[in-house]
């Protein structure tokens, strides 16, 4: 059965209508063309699908984007504001927290949402948080410098 909705995604609103059963990552990726949220395992394991909704992170593989109608939707194209990098974003920059890049949109959008709930998050907090961001590339030590580096915390990970 076909829906209309409202998506408020980085702060536009878009109107689609799809059937009550879409995902919400299938409307982001083709109706909205927000390519930046990947596609992973499709079962919401991975992470690589993280957007945010109302500041939370969500796997929007495994949302459907009926039951986000009328929500704020941030995905990883909603973050700059022209040049300007998000401070996550300039910090997994400077971090080199990045290797493929494909996991990458949804570790910065998951670490948005970390920082949002625990700004200076302990080692147990972020690694609980992050749990179930996969990263192919194995650059999980880089990932963590970047979240401390946005936290404001300079010391490293060993």
């Amino acid at each position: 059965m076909n829906q209309t909705i409202t998506l408020h995604v980085n702060g536009s609103a878009k109107t689609v209508t799809t059937d009550s059963e879409r995902l919400l990552l299938d409307i982001l990726r083709e109706e909205l063309q927000l390519t930046g949220t990947k596609y992973g395992c499709g079962e919401g394991l991975c992470g690589a699908c993280t957007v945010l909704i109302e500041g939370k992170n969500v796997r929007s593989c495994r949302a459907k984007a009926v039951d986000v109608d009328g929500k704020a939707i941030t995905t990883i194209e909603g973050l700059a504001h022209g040049e300007n990098l998000h401070p996550v974003q300039e910090a997994f920059l400077a971090e080199g927290a990045m290797q493929c890049g494909y996991c990458t949109p949804g570790m910065i959008l998951t670490t948005i949402a970390l920082l949002n709930e625990h700004p200076q998050p302990t080692d147990e907090q972020l690694l609980r948080f992050m749990n179930g961001n996969l990263c192919r590339c194995n650059g999980y030590p880089k990932v963590l410098n970047a979240i401390h580096r946005a936290a404001g915390r300079l010391e490293k990970i060993k």
